[in-house]
């Protein structure tokens, strides 16, 4: 059974690691310049390294789908530069999983696969998609839906720590971003932490980078360019998080549900 999931970041990572141990082959796509944040812990890097590693999993970019099986025989995930997914009638996944965390459908169809499934809000489960999971934090965190949609999107970061927008850093008007710190370092509130085009991004709480774009990414105002984790637990940086955890287990548990679904039709 080959799994795809769109997107490569850091909670479709954390997905794809949860699926990889219980023996699923996956293929992954992302953007050709991907914008990850937790560069550590994404598979997305795979497509800018030409590998990536995330906890003991292990991954490979493939530069075309004819690519894709030989990666998957060698027991690595397959990592595509392929935002839009056209490798899908190509490969045929058994199931397609949707985790661009876009807040809107970019493109899948419930007719993507026999398996459909999608993360967070922006589907509806019997339009788009078998099943949406639930990625707002909270007592529903992971829940498999198989009628209607996840929570809205607040435009709230997560509380952690006690802290939600006060984590974000975010780019202060157009430009090339440059890193100065690193992810993994600890900060103080009020650092400088990167500029864009000079004009600096400095920390808002104490804490440690937990995620950060390189060096030369383009950025627009406002665009999402790192993140700053009030634990202040360095180890943080290298591991899956609890969130993306939790919705692995949702998505393991909806394809386990689904495909039980098929059979017994």
């Amino acid at each position: 059974m080959m799994i795809l999931i769109r997107g490569a970041g850091d909670l479709a990572s954390g997905v794809a690691v949860r699926l990889s141990h219980c023996g699923f082959p996956i293929v992954m796509t992302d953007l050709a310049h991907p914008t990850s944040i937790r560069r550590t812990v994404c598979f997305s890097e795979a497509i800018l390294n030409g590998t990536a590693e995330v906890e003991d999993v292990s991954a490979e970019f493939a530069s075309s789908p004819d690519r894709v099986n030989p990666i998957l025989a060698g027991g690595k995930i397959a990592v595509l530069a392929d935002p839009d997914a056209a490798c899908i009638p190509l490969l045929k996944p058994d199931v397609v999983i949707d985790a661009v965390l876009a807040k809107r459908n970019l493109g899948t169809q419930i007719t993507d696969a026999p398996i459909v499934i999608a993360l967070g809000p922006g589907f509806t489960a019997g339009v788009d998609c078998h099943a949406v999971i639930e990625t707002m934090r909270g007592h529903d965190l992971g829940r498999v839906i198989l009628n209607g949609s996840a929570e809205p999107n607040t435009g709230i970061p997560g509380n952690i720590g006690g802290f939600t927008t006060e984590r974000v850093l975010r780019a202060p008007k157009d430009g090339m971003f440059r890193e100065i710190r690193r992810i993994g370092d600890c900060v103080s509130k009020g650092e400088r932490v990167a500029e864009t085009d000079g004009e600096p991004i400095t920390a808002s709480i104490d804490g440690v980078i937990r995620g950060l774009l390189p060096t030369g990414t383009p950025v627009t105002k406002g665009m999402k360019c790192g993140d700053v984790d009030p634990r202040g637990i360095v180890s943080h940086c290298a591991t899956v998080s609890d969130k993306a955890r939790a919705i692995g287990g949702g998505v393991l548990e909806a394809i386990l549900y689904l495909q039980r679904r098929i059979r017994d039709v």
